[in-house]
């Protein structure tokens, strides 16, 4: 599998986990929503790193520039 995937599989990973504790924290279970809470941040970071990977990938491949980069 490509790391792009692999990133992405993580992601998916990461929300699947926190639907539990999501689900717990509407209910009102004050744990649960810290531990949502927590499993969001996670859930940034790891989207953070799938964007960079992707914008590695772009670049490496010699696409195009995006819009308002410079050359």
């Amino acid at each position: 599998m490509s790391v792009i995937l692999d990133e992405f599989a993580k992601l998916e990973a990461l929300i699947a986990e926190a639907k539990d504790d999501v689900t717990k924290a509407d209910g009102g279970n004050k744990a649960a929503g810290t531990r949502a809470r927590k499993k969001m941040q996670d859930i940034k970071t790891a989207a953070n790193d799938l964007r960079k990977k992707i914008l590695e990938s772009r670049n490496t491949e010699g696409g195009p520039a995006a819009p308002g980069t410079p050359a």
